[in-house]
């Protein structure tokens, strides 16, 4: 927590990313830390939100660590909690309390006396001026980009912009820069693309003196990806992904704050309010921008964060998606948005977001009708999204799982929380016919990565009303070791056999040895088996030699764990 009155440093970029490195160490430690699996982390931030609009948010250094923890709480749900408060009232105690209390909130802010939590809602469309086409240069960070391209073109062409000043780190050597600059003449439209890198301070304050004529408005669309579970996140990933876009949004914000400008537009992303799984440095590195936009608000300037929902068009920011992340992010309640839909967005945002607007909003498609489906509306979308009235006629809404298994004999328990482990991995796989996943194949060989795997795990756990370990596809590491796991879990207290809490030896060693180097490698999972077999002894990176057998191979179920690591990477 900041000081109560402690001034705005001087460069808040600089001061988030050291903040977003202390949340990053905390929150990583917490999850990993086996003596808290059964406790709740509260991150408790001093005016790091707007808890209104028109409320400034004076703590912009710890603004992003709420983006980072929503992650983290979409990753590990039920783990973690975030409070803030304005600090200034000792009577608002009780609520604090209060806040606290609510254990199916896991977002609040603390305002006097008063609990508030986020809720999205629609917004009024407005008719005002869009801040664009009254003269002046328009500076587009991230201009030569797909999406800049798109919407310099529309802003010639919809807003009457006449002056365009395009700004990428490579410049006119950018891929398309050419193409883009002869059609933007073509519309009659002056443009200057510049090469420089905007979390660059001074490079970026002489490419602002240069324009000409004077900067009337801003847009930053610049970013990058790291993509990468909070486990696997390192402060090195987490600046990469958080100067081109939160560095370069503050140095803007000071080298234009005394310019007279229309717009200032920052494209920020609704992970940042989600809290997208595997997204936590760019979730945090767009909470920045949230941020700044209230701000500057505060302080009269002019601001609007347009936190973004999935354009459907693929680009540098969502190149990398395949199907299996189009299916995650839309189970998240994100749905692909064509670019007309897109620009017809940017353009009602913009009008919305006038002198008299909201310094954030939310352009997006958002599938209600699958967050309505399911168990358990996410917090955010509660505004929009009411849960089904239940209906006497209506189906019989589904019984929890101990009660389902309740006098059934083992071989029928089995079969069921088979089928459950089968039904929940055909959702995360995006599988059509769950009967064809063969449960002895290892999860990484049926196609399971980091970000599945957490979802898969979350998904079983809800389903089974409990919370089940992080390390749970590593245990058990096929869909029927699972099973038996969930069998010995759920065996009723009064069973008299022993639970059966450990895979099979000789199963989790095939498992292993089937799996391809590169399959551990895309999952992010080769280090922590390199620190498994450190952990045991194992001298990794020695030559030790290989047991030898009659195809170069030893027997897999006389290898000890060396060996073992050593096949499964691939090296015989």
């Amino acid at each position: 927590l900041p000081e109560p009155g402690a001034p705005e440093p001087e460069d808040a970029a600089e001061a988030a990313r050291t903040a977003g490195h202390h949340a990053l160490h905390l929150v990583r430690s917490w999850l990993a830390d086996e003596r808290f699996a059964a406790s709740r982390l509260v991150l408790l931030t001093r005016g790091a939100v707007a808890a209104a609009p028109g409320e400034d948010v004076p703590d912009l250094a710890h603004a992003p660590v709420w983006g980072l923890a929503r992650s983290a709480q979409t990753e590990n749900p039920g783990r973690l909690t975030l409070l803030d408060t304005d600090g200034t009232d000792p009577a608002a105690a009780p609520a604090l309390l209060r806040a606290l209390a609510a254990a199916d909130e896991p977002q609040l802010a603390v305002r006097a006396s008063e609990v508030c939590v986020p809720r999205l809602a629609r917004a009024t469309a407005a008719e005002s001026a869009s801040g664009f086409g009254g003269g002046g240069t328009v500076l587009l960070t991230g201009g030569t980009g797909l999406l800049g391209g798109t919407l310099a073109r529309h802003l010639v062409t919809a807003h009457g912009v006449r002056d365009l000043l395009l700004v990428s780190r490579r410049g006119p050597e950018a891929e398309g820069a050419a193409e883009l600059t002869s059609q933007l003449t073509s519309l009659g439209a002056r443009v200057t693309v510049a090469a420089c890198d905007a979390a660059d301070r001074d490079a970026l304050a002489a490419v602002v003196a240069a324009a000409e004529p004077p900067l009337t408005a801003v847009v930053h669309l610049a970013g990058v990806l790291d993509d990468g579970v909070v486990a696997a996140l390192t402060p090195d990933r987490l600046d990469t992904v958080t100067r081109p876009k939160a560095d370069a949004a503050w140095h803007l914000h000071e080298l234009t704050k005394h310019h007279k400008l229309d717009a200032f537009v920052l494209f920020s992303s609704a992970a940042g309010l989600l809290g997208t799984a595997g997204q936590a440095n760019y979730a945090a590195a767009n909470t920045f921008l949230d941020a700044l936009a209230h701000h500057r608000r505060a302080h009269g300037l002019p601001a609007l964060s347009l936190a973004w929902g999935l354009w459907a068009e693929a680009s540098g920011m969502t190149g990398h998606l395949d199907d299996a992340d189009v299916r995650r992010l839309s189970r998240a309640g994100l749905l692909p948005m064509a670019v007309d839909q897109g620009l017809a967005l940017f353009d009602a945002a913009v009008a919305a977001g006038g002198d008299e607007g909201r310094a954030l909003l939310v352009p997006a498609r958002l599938d209600t009708a699958g967050a309505r489906a399911r168990a358990e509306v996410p917090a955010l979308l509660r505004g929009l999204v009411t849960a089904p009235a239940r209906r006497t006629a209506g189906p019989v809404e589904e019984e929890p799982l101990e009660q389902r298994l309740a006098g059934l004999q083992d071989a029928e328990r089995e079969r069921v929380l088979l089928e459950l482990v089968r039904g929940r991995l055909a959702d995360v796989l995006g599988h059509s016919a769950p009967h064809t996943l063969d449960l002895d194949r290892g999860f990484l060989e049926l196609g399971l990565d980091s970000l599945t795997a957490l979802e898969f795990r979350n998904r079983l756990g809800a389903a089974a009303g409990r919370r089940l370990p992080p390390t749970l596809i590593f245990d058990h590491p096929t869909p029927a070791a699972v099973g038996r796991y969930l069998h010995a879990e759920l065996r009723p207290a009064a069973s008299d056999e022993a639970p059966e809490t450990l895979p099979d030896e000789r199963e989790f060693r095939r498992a292993l040895a089937a799996v391809p180097l590169a399959r551990f490698q895309e999952a992010g999972l080769l280090p922590d088996l390199l620190r498994l077999a450190e952990a045991a002894g194992v001298p990794v990176g020695e030559e030790n030699g290989t047991p030898d057998g009659e195809d170069g191979a030893a027997d897999l179920d006389s290898m000890d764990l060396q060996s073992l690591v050593r096949v499964a990477l691939g090296d015989n």
